[in-house]
């Protein structure tokens, strides 16, 4: 049985991305078919298409989610309706449940509730709260870039196909793309799917168990349209781009018959991928390189074998590949024997 310590491995600071590259289409990309390890670039990946392939993206849209609140920073993460969300807060012991704080803009939020894993309820006094995130809002960066949001966050920790609102994380594996770049991949004779699953809170929460049954997943909101899942089913190959496409076709093939590969789905998913995990939507995967013992690279090394990703990513830190949501990439070829636990 595997357990959380067997994920963890050596990651220089030096190797976290803190700022992205000035063009999307620049970053390396190591591609990871079994023992063979090739160094690339991500304008490579159309090398690796064939006729038939579907490349799923997920095109959910990143909220400005994080804002002060009489000197609280607040980090929307989930919400219960238009006006009542969960977000995260750095003083979660300093505030009570019905307390009102103020916004910098002047909205009125009222605390509801309070949680250890989801942390605050917020009820927000607005008509609308994406408008007022507009105004006074900033991108929700990963903690580990360990800085504020800059002006050029607005649109470099967004894909270039973002469209609805709904993510307090970018699917950053999307970020490497570039239109010209997705005209390309219909060029070589693939199809692509934009599916959307909004990144929650689960994204950048540790595991805080040594035994992986016990971790609780966040859930979080994905569809796929019937229209989509006919696309799908009929693909020669699904390449899923980023983690969150990979969640998002898994949690529909939970429902599939009839040897389709998925169903259409618009539901929460809170699905849990590790090692012994049986694939049955996503053939390839273009991930980043994820965090040591999170949840994401569990989620890796059940698809392309756990001592074969330990081996990538010594090779990636050994050349200096650019960790997490601004750095590198790589694609990942589905092991056809899947470790057991």
């Amino acid at each position: 049985m595997l357990h959380t310590s067997d994920f963890d491995f050596e990651l220089p600071t030096e190797l976290i991305a803190s700022h992205p590259l000035e063009r999307r289409d620049a970053s390396r990309m190591l591609v990871v078919r079994g023992i063979d390890i090739v160094d690339k670039h991500i304008r490579d990946f159309l090398d690796y298409l064939q006729p038939g392939d579907v490349v799923v993206f997920n095109n959910s849209r990143v909220i400005p989610a994080r804002f002060d609140a009489d000197g609280h920073e607040i980090t929307l993460h989930t919400a219960v309706d238009d006006k009542t969300w969960w977000g995260l807060c750095k003083k979660f012991n300093k505030i009570n449940i019905g307390d009102t704080l103020t916004m910098t803009d002047g909205t009125k939020i009222t605390i509801m509730d309070k949680d250890e894993e989801s942390g605050l309820l917020l009820r927000f006094d607005c008509d609308n709260v994406f408008d007022v995130l507009g105004r006074v809002g900033k991108m929700p960066l990963p903690p580990y870039m360990k800085r504020e949001a800059e002006v050029a966050d607005q649109t470099r920790y967004q894909t270039v196909y973002a469209d609805p609102l709904g993510s307090m994380a970018a699917p950053t594996a999307g970020l490497h793309f570039t239109d010209e770049l997705l005209a390309e991949i219909e060029k070589h004779g693939a199809k692509i799917v934009k599916v959307t699953l909004h990144v929650g809170a689960g994204t950048w929460m540790p595991v805080k168990t040594e035994n992986l049954a016990e971790h609780k997943m966040h859930s979080e909101w994905c569809c796929i349209t019937p229209e989509q899942a006919d696309i799908i089913n009929n693909a020669e190959r699904v390449i899923a781009v980023g983690t969150t496409s990979m969640r998002t076709l898994e949690s529909a093939a939970r429902n599939a018959v009839d040897g389709n590969r998925v169903a259409p789905i618009c539901q929460t998913t809170d699905i849990f991928i590790t090692p012994g995990y049986k694939f049955r939507a996503v053939d390839v995967l273009l991930t980043n390189f994820h965090l040591p013992k999170s949840t994401l690279f569990m989620l890796v090394s059940a698809f392309a074998g756990l001592d074969e990703m330990k081996a990538a990513y010594a090779h990636a830190v050994a050349e200096k590949y650019r960790f997490f949501s601004y750095g590198d990439c790589c694609l990942l070829f589905r092991k056809e024997n899947p470790d057991e636990i």
